[in-house]
């Protein structure tokens, strides 16, 4: 029986007729399809700036480089995470804390972030989990309060809206949103990511930081003997993205309605086939949010189905459905406990108690209604 992954790209013939093209063309990097990749993304989300980047954890780091923080500061982002929300604080020298989530939305709860914030803290990274907003208004409030910044880790969530109705990448609260384009994510260009922010001088910094810390910008230069000249004026890395992968990224840009109106309807038939069902809990949406979900988590108590996580796991598997975990806390990984002291579970229950039930059944817009079918019935035999 074929496999149903959990997550998959789509990719059609306008996708390969674009990345032909760029092909065919004078560049493969650093060409105009990177400006067209980001011009699509700014009109998306209303952001100012853009900046394409070769992947999410990259653009992350860069995120937190541009902001120039001292060596020791101290960054708070959520345990239900990808380890890159985190990493991104480590990799700039900073120290990470963690912040527990809310047992509804699975993103990292307000309250506890007020609760962690010292005199050292000098940045947040809430994350969009599974594409569900953040309470982005609460915590801009934190941040305003503690004169804080505020990178949104927005890789779960290209497409979605904020209950306000402001789309997630406008930055009208964060100062910086990352996205991510990886192909299980709701839009593809292979990997890649995006960032966006409204301030210049961060934009600015970001330019430098995508290409090893180099300009070329005569006004930034030093001194200007000819046009071959240029300066590394920062310490930064090779996070460009490609023109063939911009053109596939823009591309997919088109379709990320039609995408985000799939997913939506698989979640709302998973939804009203689980929801009744003894020891399952199906997601939470916010009344006002838009979410263009990118997982979809189901919660088991697998104690009272008198079954393990990996059984269960194996026995969909046999059946052709796979099946992940999004995430194992990043508090528990070894690295972490390891070099930032023992991160104890109990000092997170609601994420302990979220990863204990934690499975994500497939989802993506190639999805038929046959393969929903079979995930359904697959779940229920169970």
């Amino acid at each position: 029986m074929e496999l149903i992954p959990y997550g998959r790209q789509w990719i059609d013939e306008a996708d390969i007729a674009a990345v032909n093209a760029v092909l065919a063309s004078d560049y493969l990097t650093q060409g105009p399809a990177i400006e067209g990749f980001e011009n699509e993304i700014k009109k998306i989300t209303g952001a100012k700036f853009c900046i394409a980047v070769s992947n999410a954890t990259v653009g992350l780091h860069i995120a937190v480089a541009a902001l120039e923080l001292e060596s020791g500061a101290e960054g708070i982002t959520t345990p239900i995470t990808f380890v890159a929300s985190a990493n991104c604080i480590v990799s700039n020298n900073l120290i990470p804390v963690f912040a527990d989530i809310d047992s509804k939305t699975y993103n990292i709860s307000p309250t506890e972030i007020e609760k962690k914030i010292t005199q050292k803290t000098k940045i947040l990274i809430p994350v969009d989990f599974a594409g569900q907003a953040v309470d982005i208004e609460a915590i801009k409030n934190i941040a305003d309060k503690h004169n804080l910044y505020i990178i949104e880790d927005a890789a779960h969530a290209i497409g979605s809206f904020y209950g306000d109705g402001m789309p997630i990448g406008c930055c009208h609260k964060a100062d910086i949103t990352v996205f991510s384009f990886h192909p299980v994510k709701t839009i593809t260009s292979g990997e890649g990511g995006a960032i966006t922010t409204n301030d210049e001088q961060i934009y600015k910094k970001l330019l430098k930081l995508r290409t090893i810390g180099i300009t070329k910008n005569a006004n930034e230069l030093s001194q200007n003997p000819g046009t071959w000249y240029y300066e590394m004026q920062s310490f930064g890395t090779n996070a460009r993205l490609t023109d063939i992968q911009a053109a596939l990224g823009k591309s997919q840009l088109s379709k990320l309605q039609s995408f985000k109106e799939r997913r939506r309807e698989i979640v709302k038939k998973y939804n009203e086939a689980f929801e009744k069902i003894p020891h399952l809990t199906i997601p939470y949406e916010e009344n006002k949010n838009s979410s263009c979900f990118h997982l979809y988590v189901l919660q088991i108590d697998f104690e009272k189905i008198a079954k393990p996580r990996q059984n269960v796991m194996q026995e969909l598997k046999e059946k052709g459905i796979g099946t992940q975990v999004h995430y194992i806390p990043v508090n528990s990984q070894p690295y972490y406990t390891k070099n930032f002291g023992i991160y104890n579970p109990e000092h997170f229950p609601i994420a302990t108690a979220y990863y204990q039930k934690a499975l994500s059944l497939p989802l993506y817009p190639k999805m038929t209604d046959s393969d929903i079918d079979r995930v359904i019935c697959a779940v229920k035999e169970l």
